[in-house]
């Protein structure tokens, strides 16, 4: 068995994909499925007709996952297990998945043995036939408490569609298939994993859910709870930055600036006329702190924008990042017809 290198060692962009899919996991705890998992995943693996990688990320496991791993690895020997020193999220869980995953697709999978990877063959057929870069599964037929786990899930996954405009029934599903490309561009941070979908969708990701078979959990324990909901809402408020103003952040600073700063203005204004005018005393009235205090608002906010914008063109400029994607460019393929062959001189 060849042990892992640490994740600093592996380039961020492999020159080619040395295989066709690659299967990402995150695991947490979950010593009682891992042995299933895999033997189900590699089975999966082995009906694609394609080659494949199994990428196992253990999330700081500390009940004997890593160890069942290391046995699996040697009777698997697609099977690559990145070991993370602590417990960082599933978020970051995924990003090392991405990173260290070599295949053209990713099909990223939870370790629960709730996902049927079953239909991921079919899946990867229909994202090639319909030129698609995402496919989103549904747990329509959720296997889940409905108190505690479909109730908020149903909610946030209504806000998170008409918020972002990219309409998902479900949000939370692990299992999902992705051209590489595609997600290796998207930067994950905080909770972002479940927002990969909105996040491509800036760049114009084309987007694609299908139902697929959800099954209860028969061992192990849930690691989520009610309190991820608060993470949701923030993260939300990032993606919404990210999707409308990331190359134009004064846009967003700049109407609520102007706004407060135009009616500051009217009601100072309003009180000088007052004062010069009529000989009214002013210096007492509550309409003069809240004329202050929306003059200075507006101002705080103008200059907000104007800081985020020079931070958003520091951040493209700095790394030569353009501010759209190309999905193709197509051209005739047959060379023009040089009218001057190599050799031949023009005469004057």
């Amino acid at each position: 068995m060849t042990a892992a290198n640490p994740l600093s060692s592996i380039p961020q962009r492999p020159a080619a994909h040395t295989v066709d899919v690659s299967f990402i996991i995150p695991v947490y705890n979950e010593v009682d499925n891992v042995d299933a998992l895999i033997r189900e995943v590699a089975q999966t693996g082995y009906r694609l007709n394609r080659s494949f990688e199994m990428v196992l990320v253990d999330d700081g496991s500390k009940d004997g996952t890593v160890q069942a791993l290391r046995h699996l690895s040697d009777e698997f020997p697609q099977l690559r297990v990145v070991c993370l020193k602590r417990n960082f999220g599933q978020t970051a869980a995924t990003a090392a998945g991405f990173r260290y995953a070599q295949g053209k697709y990713f099909v990223t999978l939870d370790g629960d043995l709730q996902n049927d990877p079953a239909q991921v063959p079919e899946i990867i057929d229909m994202l090639e036939a319909e030129n698609l870069d995402i496919v989103c599964g549904w747990r329509k037929h959720r296997q889940d408490k409905a108190l505690t786990r479909k109730l908020p899930s149903m909610i946030a996954n209504r806000i998170i569609g008409a918020s972002t405009g990219v309409k998902i029934h479900d949000y939370g599903c692990s299992l999902k298939v992705y051209r590489a490309e595609v997600a290796k561009e998207v930067p994950l941070y905080g909770e972002m994993h479940r927002f990969i979908p909105a996040l491509a969708s800036i760049d114009g990701a084309v987007i694609k859910e299908v139902p697929v078979n959800h099954r209860p959990r028969v061992a192990g324990t849930s690691k989520y709870g009610l309190s991820r909901t608060f993470k949701v809402i923030l993260d939300l408020l990032t993606v919404l930055f990210l999707k409308r103003f990331l190359t134009r952040p004064l846009h967003m600073f700049g109407r609520a600036g102007f706004a407060f700063f135009f009616v500051g203005a009217l009601i100072l204004g309003s009180l000088v006329v007052d004062k010069l005018f009529f000989g009214h005393d002013i210096g007492t009235r509550p309409l003069l702190l809240l004329g202050v205090l929306m003059f200075l608002t507006g101002i705080q906010l103008i200059s907000t924008g104007m800081i985020a914008e020079i931070q958003a063109r520091t951040y493209f400029e700095s790394q030569d990042k353009p501010i759209y994607k190309v999905r193709e460019v197509i051209q005739h393929e047959t060379p023009q017809h040089d009218p001057f062959p190599l050799g031949q001189s023009i005469t004057r």
